[in-house]
């Protein structure tokens, strides 16, 4: 169960990073859930990039573990 849930966080990271990343492309101003953070569009764009990189990294993680496990069959 526990690879599930991580599959699942793993998941909603990567729809934040890339929904994130397209709008900030499309509406540089618009920085969405990162729009505290200093550093302006380039940092913003870099954290939606790393954000979007983990969440693929941990679904794909979660995703191998849970089916190992019996899951998913």
């Amino acid at each position: 169960m526990k690879h599930v849930t991580v599959l699942i966080m793993g998941m909603l990271l990567l729809v934040l990073g890339v929904q994130g990343a397209i709008r900030l492309l499309a509406d540089h101003d618009d920085a969405g859930l990162l729009g505290w953070l200093p550093g302006g569009f380039a940092a913003w764009l870099a954290c939606y990039a790393v954000a979007a990189v983990a969440g693929a990294l941990l679904a794909g993680w979660g995703g191998k573990k849970a089916k190992q496990g019996g899951r998913g069959r």
